[in-house]
């Protein structure tokens, strides 16, 4: 399957939270759209694996992508090394995204830097013809995305752009809170987390207000990128 997107994220939930509501648009608009983690987030404190599993795959569903996988990465402790950038090439070159979205270049998690350098490493590598890969017993075709974009995560970043997502912020809501073992809830006896607060509850949508707020729509969802970004004319962006 050809995917028009393809989103990264280090743990389930990464992506719902930093692009969710643009996934959610593009989907609507036809593209094809699927998401990979790089782990199952065992090291969280709160909820488990099989839980974790559960809620990334009905977020999925609440998105409508047409694909998720886990690579089964070691949360907390993979790096950026030959064997971990091959599985990403292995899967970029199985979907041949146009476009790719990452993480956060840096951010409170180390998971999110690595996470971030990782992938934009394999979207280059994947380009490659004399490296080799295989999937299922069948040599893939070097292919390297278009174009590779990191969603904003815990610290605030300046965005090198915007995508207006106003009414798509209440899917995007519904898949983030999917993850109902992460985040606040007042009847719960498990450990407090810097997400499992009622103020990091707030804070789903005041970002996205701000960022709405400056282009003067209702909500949008700030990328960053790596070099810059081109346009054919003066025209593509009024």
């Amino acid at each position: 399957m050809k995917l028009d997107i393809l989103a990264f994220g280090a743990h389930p939930d990464d992506v719902e939270l930093g692009c969710g509501g643009t996934l959610a648009k593009e989907i609507a608009l036809g593209k094809k759209v699927g998401i990979i983690d790089l782990t199952r987030g065992e090291l969280g404190t709160r909820g488990s694996v099989a839980i974790r599993n559960q809620e990334a795959a009905a977020a999925a569903k609440i998105l409508g992508v047409a694909i998720r996988e886990n690579l089964d990465m070691r949360d907390g402790f993979f790096v950026n090394d030959e064997a971990h950038q091959l599985k990403i090439i292995e899967m970029i070159r199985k979907y041949q995204p146009e476009i790719v979205i990452c993480n956060a270049i840096d951010d409170r998690h180390i998971d999110h830097g690595k996470g971030s350098k990782l992938v934009s490493d394999a979207c280059f590598l994947s380009g490659l013809m004399r490296i080799e890969t295989e999937y299922q017993g069948t040599k893939q075709e070097a292919w390297r995305p278009k174009l590779v974009y990191h969603y904003i995560q815990w610290k605030n970043s300046t965005p090198d752009f915007v995508v207006d997502i106003t009414g798509y912020n209440e899917k995007r809501i519904e898949s983030i809170l999917a993850y109902g073992s992460q985040f606040y809830n007042p009847n719960s006896d498990e450990p407090e987390t810097p997400i499992a607060t009622k103020n990091f509850m707030d804070s789903l949508n005041y970002r996205v207000q701000d960022f709405g707020r400056l282009i003067g729509t209702d909500y949008a969802e700030g990328f960053t990128v790596e070099r810059h970004l081109g346009v054919n004319s003066l025209g593509d962006l009024i």
